[in-house]
C-alpha cells in the first residue's frame, strides 16, 4: 500500500526540485521524503482561553507524530472568542468562522499535498468547521480538542464564562453590589480550556467522540491536565495507525454515527448549536440528515444529565466520575447507542468501551434512566406560522411546556438588551428579537447577553424569548431560536407587533402568533425588505452565500 499517497507529488517526482530545495529549508532530510506527511491543523492563538494552549499541544502532537515515523507540519487557522465577541458586532463573525475554518483547512492539506490531518481546536466554531474540512478532504484523520476550563469559583459558589453574564442582570437588577460583580467577573475564568458547562464546545466534542472522530476521553479530559498532555502523545500511533489501514473520515462517519451523537447531545442536555452544525457535518458526509431527523432522536432519548447551564455540574465533574466514556458506556448498555460504528482508534465505539470503567456508582451527575430529569429530550423542532420551515427550542423541562405571552418586538439584540436594563420587559412577556438571522444579522449572532440578563434579573421563569438568530450554549430558560424564515427574509417574525400574542406549546411542537392569514397579509403589504447590513467583505459574501437555519447555514449549496 501506497503510505504517501498525496505527498509523493512533491517529493517523488523529479520535476519537483524546488519542492524538495524548500523542504530541505524547513528542516526535512532526504530520508524523511518517502515517509507520509501529516498537517498538524492548530486554532491556537493567545486572545482566547478556549485556544490559548492549543500551539503548546500541537507542538507535543508532533513529537508523537515524528516518533511515529511520520512528518508532522504545523499549520494555523483563525478561531473568534463567542465569549468575548458575545454581545458586541464582533458575534457577527462567528458563525462565519467555522465556514472560514473549514475552507482554510481544506485550502493548506489540498495545496501542500498532505496524506492526513489533525485538528487542534478548542472554542465552538473550531471543531465543526475541523470536522466538516476532514470530511470534505477524506484523507486519515483525528481530531483533537484542547479541553475544558477548570471552575471559578468567589464566596464558595464554583463559577463559569456564563456566571459573569448572569452577574450583569443581577447587578441591573440590584440583586448584586459592584465589588461582588467584580468579584465575579475576576474569578469567573481561572485560565486556558473552553467554558465549562454543557456548552457548545463540550456539547460539540461530546458529539465528535461519540461520532468516532476523536479518541475516548478526548472530549472530557481538562485542558490543563496531565491526561490532556498524555493523550496528545498518543496521537501519533494513532493517525499512524489510520494511514496503514487507510482508514478516513467517510469509513466512520455514517448516518448511525450521527444518531449516536444526537443521542449523546439530548442525554446530556447540549447546545441548540448542536443543529446548526450537524447538518452541516453531514452535508459535507453527504449523509441524508435534517431537523426532523433531530424531532425524531430528541423525543425519544431521555435527558438525564445534571450540567450547566440548566443544572449545577461541569464538564470537570463529569471528568472525576468517569468522562464521556462512561456515559457512552451507560448509554450503551441501555441501548441507547450503535455500538458496531467505527472510529479513529481503527476499533468500534463497543470495541473502545469494552475497557472503559462505568460511571463512578455514587456520582450524582447522570441520573439513572428510570429516573431521567426529563423523560424525552431537550432539543425541541418547532413549527407554526411564525416558523413554517422550522425552529429550534431548548426545553429541559425546569421551564415548564408551554408559554403563552404578549409580544415585546426588538429589531436587533442592542435594542433588546437596552430595553431590558430599561425595565420593559415584564412578566408575562414573550420577547421577539429580529434580524438578527444568517442574513439579516448578519452571521445569525448568539443571544446570551440578553438571554443571561433575563436569567439575572430574576425573570428566567416568567419570560420567553424568540429569535431568528441562535443561542449560546450556555443560555437557559424558556427559549426559541433558528426561526425560519428569518425576518430578512420576510418570514413571519418580522410581521409581529408589540402585544400580539404569542404561544409557544413543546407538547406539540408548535410557535404561533395569534393572527389570521389576512391580517398577516395585510402586515405583509406594508413590509419593506431592509438593505443589508454590509455592502463588501467576509460578511458581505457571508449573506450572498449562507443558506437559512433549517439547512445548517453552509455556505456551498
Amino acid at each position: 500500500m501506497i503510505l504517501n499517497k498525496y505527498s509523493k507529488a512533491i517529493t517523488q517526482d523529479p520535476s519537483q526540485p524546488a519542492a524538495k530545495a524548500m523542504l530541505h529549508a524547513i528542516g526535512l532530510r532526504s530520508e524523511d521524503f518517502p515517509k507520509p506527511f501529516v498537517g498538524i491543523a492548530s486554532t491556537g492563538y493567545e486572545g482566547n482561553p478556549c485556544n490559548m494552549h492549543l500551539n503548546d499541544l500541537s507542538l507535543k502532537i508532533k513529537e508523537g507524530v515524528i516518533n511515529s515515523g511520520l512528518v508532522g507540519l504545523i499549520f494555523n487557522t483563525i478561531g473568534v472568542s463567542d465569549g468575548i465577541s458575545m454581545g458586541t458586532q464582533g458575534m457577527r463573525y462567528s458563525l462565519p468562522s467555522r465556514d472560514i475554518i473549514a475552507d482554510s483547512i481544506e485550502t493548506v492539506v489540498q495545496a501542500m499535498a498532505y496524506d492526513a490531518v489533525i485538528t487542534v481546536v478548542g472554542c465552538d466554531k473550531n471543531m465543526p468547521g475541523a470536522l466538516m474540512s476532514m470530511l470534505r478532504l477524506n484523507r486519515p484523520s483525528i481530531l483533537v480538542y484542547g479541553g475544558t476550563i477548570a471552575p471559578g469559583c468567589h464566596n464558595g459558589k464554583k463559577l463559569d464564562v456564563v456566571s459573569a453574564f448572569e452577574a450583569w442582570g443581577e447587578k441591573v437588577s440590584g440583586k448584586i453590589n459592584d465589588e461582588d460583580f467584580l468579584n465575579v467577573i475576576k474569578n469567573a475564568c481561572p485560565g486556558a480550556g473552553a467554558c465549562g458547562g454543557m456548552y457548545t464546545a463540550n456539547t460539540m466534542s461530546s458529539a465528535i467522540e461519540a461520532m468516532g472522530m476523536s479518541i475516548p476521553y478526548n472530549s472530557s479530559n481538562p485542558a490543563t491536565s496531565k491526561n490532556k498532555l498524555d493523550e496528545c502523545n498518543e496521537i501519533g500511533f494513532y493517525i499512524d495507525n489510520l494511514i496503514k489501514k487507510d482508514i478516513k473520515p467517510l469509513d466512520i462517519l455514517k448516518k448511525e454515527s450521527i444518531i449516536n451523537a444526537v443521542k449523546l447531545i439530548s442525554v446530556l442536555g447540549g447546545s441548540t448549536n448542536a443543529v446548526l452544525h450537524i447538518l452541516a457535518i453531514a452535508r459535507c458526509a453527504n449523509i441524508d440528515f435534517t431537523i426532523n431527523d433531530f424531532k425524531e432522536i430528541s423525543e425519544a432519548t431521555p435527558f438525564l444529565a445534571d450540567l450547566k447551564p440548566s443544572g449545577k455540574f461541569l464538564m470537570e465533574d463529569l471528568h472525576h466520575v468517569g468522562g464521556i466514556p462512561g456515559v457512552m458506556k451507560y448509554m450503551l448498555e441501555e441501548g441507547l447507542l450503535n455500538g458496531d460504528c467505527m472510529s479513529v482508534t481503527g476499533k468500534t465505539i463497543s470495541e473502545n468501551l469494552k475497557k472503559i470503567k462505568p460511571l463512578d456508582s455514587d456520582q450524582k451527575i447522570i441520573q439513572p434512566i428510570s429516573n431521567p430529569i426529563k423523560k424525552s429530550g431537550h432539543i425541541r423542532i418547532l413549527y407554526g406560522n411564525i416558523a413554517s420551515k422550522g425552529s429550534v427550542a431548548k426545553i429541559t423541562g425546569k421551564e415548564g411546556l408551554l408559554f403563552s405571552g404578549k409580544a415585546i418586538v426588538f429589531n436587533s439584540e442592542q435594542e433588546a438588551n437596552d430595553g431590558i436594563k430599561e425595565g420593559k420587559v415584564k412578566k408575562g412577556s414573550v420577547v421577539v428579537i429580529r434580524y438578527v438571522g444568517p442574513k439579516g444579522g448578519p452571521g445569525m449572532p448568539e443571544m446570551l447577553k440578553p438571554t443571561s440578563a433575563i436569567m439575572g434579573s430574576g425573570l428566567g421563569k416568567d419570560v420567553a424569548l424568540i429569535t431568528d438568530g441562535r443561542f449560546s450554549g450556555g443560555t437557559h430558560g424558556f427559549v426559541v431560536g433558528h426561526i425560519c424564515p428569518e425576518a430578512q427574509d420576510g418570514g413571519n417574525i418580522a410581521l409581529i407587533e408589540n402585544g400580539d400574542k404569542i404561544t409557544i406549546n413543546t407538547i406539540d411542537n408548535s410557535i404561533d402568533v395569534e393572527l389570521s392569514e389576512k391580517e398577516l397579509s395585510i402586515r405583509r403589504s406594508y413590509w419593506v425588505k431592509p438593505d443589508l447590513k454590509f455592502k463588501r467583505g467576509i460578511l458581505y459574501k457571508y449573506c450572498k452565500s449562507v443558506s437559512n437555519a433549517s439547512n445548517g447555514c453552509v455556505t456551498d449549496l
